[in-house]
């Protein structure tokens, strides 16, 4: 088979995946959940392994703990998270009505002070904003929360989930050992080293993203709560839980947050500092020790490079898309720096193959004089 054919067969099955992909968006939510667990959860259970534990054990006792440990989170937050979540969206229409009326006077009075000419109607802008963001927060909120097809996504997470979890994990390494006797084998050595190359990427970027996202999401509802902040817990979870898009975490929970600190703490100017200060120690933290510690920079993923990924995932396929973007961006750039290593040692880079065929040719030609 020509290498021609080879590369026709390959972008017909991947155009054949996203085809199915894209037909099977709505039910594969638990499926790919359920997958990412397993790959997050296998160092874990080759650990027990190596203690003496059949694998049959090793994935009960992580399914189970792992089920308990939601159970318990669960119960202890998710009773103080509605009720909070559910005034903080009653109230937040207000809050961006009362921060309107108290920041216009000050833009009004700077733009008189500095002779700065107001061509839009302020109040106006702000409202228009203001409203519509609500209208785009109603219509998630609606899509997440709303209609039955959510809850039985909510179902199929709960129920089946962790099922398909124990058994992808249980039967992990079979798995592995079943793609691999099926390479190709003329490029099973090159696809192993790529193979690799992408589970490095992959382990350094979710699971140290994972734990920089709770731990970051901990630190800020702590800290919010603690300086007394309204709806600190949910601003807090919620600005951590969403740093794996990167920056956007933090700007959204900053901005939410400081808008909240201005209206509660209006003319109190020390706790609105405070608010900020404790999403500055946040981002010095993160910067500094937990990011550096639990990703690194060998992973190789830009952060634009994931934020594309996230929104083109999610554009395309959805929730599901956006669980895949991450493994989907990991491989397209391990992908991309093997390629780019191969052209680098090209004639195609180099030029040696003309230079090559430019001294036969002269050398040729002087045979032929001769």
């Amino acid at each position: 088979m020509s290498r021609r054919q080879q590369i026709a067969i390959w972008a017909a099955l991947t155009v054949l995946f996203l085809l199915l992909l894209s037909a099977l968006s709505g039910v594969l939510l638990p499926f790919v959940a359920a997958m990412a667990l397993a790959y997050f959860l296998d160092p874990l259970a080759d650990r027990l392994e190596r203690t003496g534990m059949s694998r049959t054990l090793a994935t009960t006792v992580i399914t189970a703990t792992l089920f308990l440990l939601t159970l318990l989170v669960l119960l202890l937050l998710l009773p103080l998270l509605s009720g909070q979540l559910a005034n903080f969206i009653a109230r937040l229409p207000g809050y961006i009505d009362s921060f309107r009326e108290r920041i216009l006077p000050i833009i009004q009075e700077l733009a008189a002070h500095y002779d700065i000419p107001l061509r839009i109607d302020v109040k106006a802008a702000l409202g228009t904003y203001a409203a519509d963001a609500m209208k785009v927060f109603g219509q998630v909120m609606s899509q997440l929360l709303g209609g039955g097809q959510a809850v039985l996504g909510v179902v199929s997470l709960l129920v089946v989930t962790p099922v398909v979890a124990f058994y992808l994990l249980r039967d992990w390494d079979r798995m592995i050992d079943l793609i691999d006797q099926n390479l190709p084998r003329d490029h099973a050595e090159v696809i192993r080293q790529q193979a690799r190359a992408i589970d490095q990427v992959l382990a350094g970027f979710v699971r140290g993203q994972t734990l920089v996202c709770v731990a970051l999401g901990s630190f800020y509802a702590i800290g919010l709560s603690l300086i007394g902040l309204d709806f600190g817990l949910v601003i807090g979870l919620g600005a951590g839980l969403i740093s794996f898009i990167p920056y956007v975490g933090t700007i959204v929970g900053f901005v939410t947050a400081m808008i909240v600190a201005l209206v509660q703490f209006w003319g109190d100017w020390t706790w609105v500092v405070v608010t900020a200060v404790v999403f500055g120690i946040g981002q010095f933290i993160e910067g500094n020790f937990l990011t550096p510690k639990l990703v690194g920079e060998r992973v190789g993923l830009h952060p634009v490079w994931v934020m594309f990924g996230l929104f083109a995932g999610g554009a395309l396929f959805g929730f599901v898309g956006m669980l895949i973007a991450v493994p989907v961006c990991a491989v397209i750039g391990v992908l991309t720096r093997f390629t780019l290593a191969r052209y680098r040692e090209s004639a195609l880079f180099t030029g040696q193959a003309s230079a090559q065929q430019g001294d036969a040719a002269e050398h040729h030609g002087q045979a032929k004089d001769e």
